[in-house]
């Protein structure tokens, strides 16, 4: 037991490393999210499972506080609304809940995120595909090797060096964290 545990910390250690290679992509990303709230803009999150958590993680980090006291965040997690999610998913198909209800709500100069381990979920690419046509800038943070239909749909991509799951999940919280804190400071101070 004790060796697993080592070693699953050297994978996490390894791992978060390698997103040296995505500091530009994460500046970026950041960049964005400032811009679109600074202009009175919103920033869109969602994914499937550890994803959504993610998802809703970050946008209550952006709605509440990260460690600033200041005005809250215009910010949302698609995937809190289950009437909505599961009315959508009956009648539309579960690869449409996130891109209808983006159709309702994005507009022009908001960001939207998607976050998927594989980085080839069917409803975060509809998602993410919607989120442009409307005119949205699109960020996706994935996992090794995403769908090229990802890559050709987004603005940003932030990539973790890793198809473990867990070590993925792990990493996009730390990237999620890092964007908060960046917006924070640029906004605030």
């Amino acid at each position: 037991m004790r060796q697993r545990i080592v070693s699953v910390l050297e994978e996490h250690i390894s791992v978060s490393g390698g997103l040296r290679d995505a500091v530009g992509a994460i500046e970026e990303a950041a960049r964005l999210m400032i811009n679109a709230l600074r202009g009175g803009g919103a920033v869109y999150l969602f994914g499937n499972g550890g994803s959504a958590a993610d998802a809703q993680h970050i946008a209550a980090e952006l709605q509440g506080r990260f460690t600033l006291n200041r005005p809250a965040l215009r910010a949302f997690a698609l995937t809190t609304n289950t009437s909505t999610i599961t009315a959508i998913a009956n009648d539309y198909g579960y690869e449409r809940v996130f891109s209808r209800q983006l159709e309702g709500m994005v507009r022009s100069g908001d960001v939207v995120v998607g976050i998927s381990t594989s980085g080839a979920s069917p409803n975060v690419l509809q998602g993410l595909a919607t989120a442009r046509r409307l005119g949205a800038k699109t960020i996706a943070l994935v996992g090794k090797n995403p769908a090229d239909a990802l890559l050709r749909t987004c603005d940003v991509v932030i990539s973790v060096p890793s198809g473990v799951t867990a070590r993925v999940q792990e990493c996009h919280i730390l990237v999620g964290h890092i964007l908060c804190e960046l917006v924070e400071k640029a906004l605030f101070g």
